[in-house]
Parts: structure tokens; sequence; C-alpha cells
């Protein structure tokens, strides 16, 4: 019996350093959250603003012949953005799983987790900035223009809520020419074709950084999540598991008493 207990209270010991760890890893990201949505805000506003600018460029039917709109084949490159670490739920996961169901030809990768499937890509998401997002896009560009692949998609997580993050699957290039009635009120310089040219690689390099930091959002969400329901977990174990010791331990006082009594009636 008294192995029982000793094991019990080794157990108790262990849920309960667990405990202490989820707390500070949900305080560690509820630090976080607020920084990270206001950058994703941010990010969002950015992308539509530019989405506007481009969807004026589109309406000219000089902009037709642009290489970036043209369609060819199905050779996909995409760009998959994952966490920098573990222990935020199904974020990752989601992640691949939504990779695993999508038909590519090559990876650019974004976060740790991602470069440990595609390496040599960006390592760090939540580091990843405006100029990385630049350098990246203008590469990709250029790439594009060279014919190395025909489509360029973007996995990355999109912030429903507090409690909800999907992964979502979009594609950038080549953009897409909605019919649009109406006469436009921009006059572009030198002409409209040259400024879409110009202003797509910087269009696919507000998306990325809007992407990962709206990933990075919902990564710091789905961890401050798993930790307070990980940390609840771990109160019901611990509760149960003392609830148990007491009992062993009961049971235990119980035994010596009897056996004392029954020594002492022997005699």
């Amino acid at each position: 019996m008294g192995a029982d207990t000793k094991a019990l209270r080794s157990r108790i010991k262990s849920v309960n350093s667990t405990l202490h760890l989820t707390k500070a890893m949900g305080l560690v990201a509820s630090s976080k959250i607020r920084r990270a949505t206001d950058a994703m805000l941010k990010g969002r506003a950015y992308t539509d603003a530019l989405d506007r600018a481009i969807a004026l460029l589109l309406t000219s039917a000089e902009c037709k012949k642009s290489p970036y709109l043209q369609r060819r084949g199905e050779r996909v490159r995409l760009i998959v953005i994952a966490g920098d670490r573990g222990l935020a739920g199904g974020y990752n996961a989601n992640v691949f799983r939504l990779l695993a169901q999508t038909e590519y030809d090559s990876v650019v990768a974004i976060g740790k987790r991602a470069c440990d499937r595609f390496p040599g890509g960006y390592v760090s998401a939540e580091r990843f900035c405006a100029a990385d997002a630049s350098a990246l896009a203008h590469q990709l560009c250029e790439q594009y223009l060279r014919g190395e692949f025909d489509r360029l998609g973007m996995i990355s997580t999109v912030y429903r809520s507090m409690m909800t993050q999907e992964a979502e699957l979009s594609f950038l290039l080549p953009l897409v020419r909605e019919e649009q009635t109406g006469q436009k009120s921009v006059l572009f310089e030198p002409d409209e074709r040259t400024v879409l040219d110009a202003a797509v690689p910087e269009l696919i390099a507000g998306k990325i950084a809007a992407a990962v930091r709206e990933s990075f959002a919902c990564e710091v969400a789905a961890r401050r999540m798993a930790m307070d329901s990980a940390g609840k977990n771990a109160k019901q174990m611990i509760d149960d598991l003392t609830l148990a010791y007491n009992r062993a331990r009961q049971s235990s006082i119980t035994q010596e008493i009897t056996e004392i009594v029954a020594g002492g009636d022997a005699q």
C-alpha cells in the first residue's frame, strides 16, 4: 500500500509541474494576442487597398496583355505558412492536412514546422518581416515570368474567431480579371499595363506579409486555447489523483490500526 501512495504522490507532482508549464505558456500566448491581432488587421487593410488598386487597373483592356493574367499550364508552386512551435492544438496539423489534399510541384516554406518538411525556406513566421515578403515576392514574380511555374498558390490559416481558425488555399497568380461596368475615374501614367506589371510584385508581397501575420495570430490564439484546455485537464487529473491518494492513504491507515488491534488482542 505504501508503494501505491508513493506512486500517486509522484504522479500528482508530475501533473502539477505540467499544470505550471501550461499556465506559463498560456500567459505568454495571451501577452502576444493583442499585438498579433493588431498586425493582422493592419495587414488586411493594406491588402484590401492593394486589391482595389489592382481591380481598377484590370478594367483596362491594355492590361489583358500582361503576362500576369495569362493562363498557362497546371504546374503549381505553393507558399506554405505553418507555425514556429508546436503545442498549438490542431493549427499545424490543419495546414499539413490541406497540403496533403492539394496537388503541387514545389513549395516555399515559412515557419519552422513548414521548414522541417521543406528545408530552405523562412524558419521563423513570427520574425518574417515586410522586407522578407518583398524579397520573396519579387523572386517568385521573376520565376513566374520565366515560366518556372504556372500558378502560385498559398496555404495559410484564416482567423475566424478566438476559438476558430481555418487552413485555407488561395491562388495569387495568375491574376483574375473580373468584368466591371462603368467608366473608371483614375488616370495611370505612363499606362495601365506598365503600372500593373510594376504593382503586381507589391501586391504579392502584401498578400504574403498579411497571410503570415494572420497565420501567426491564429497560432497564438490556438496555443492559448490549447493551453487553457490542457490546464483544465491537468486540474481534473490532479483532483482525481488526490482523491485516489487520500483513499489509498486512508486504507493504509485503517490496515495499520487493524493490525495493531489484532496484535493487542493476541497478547
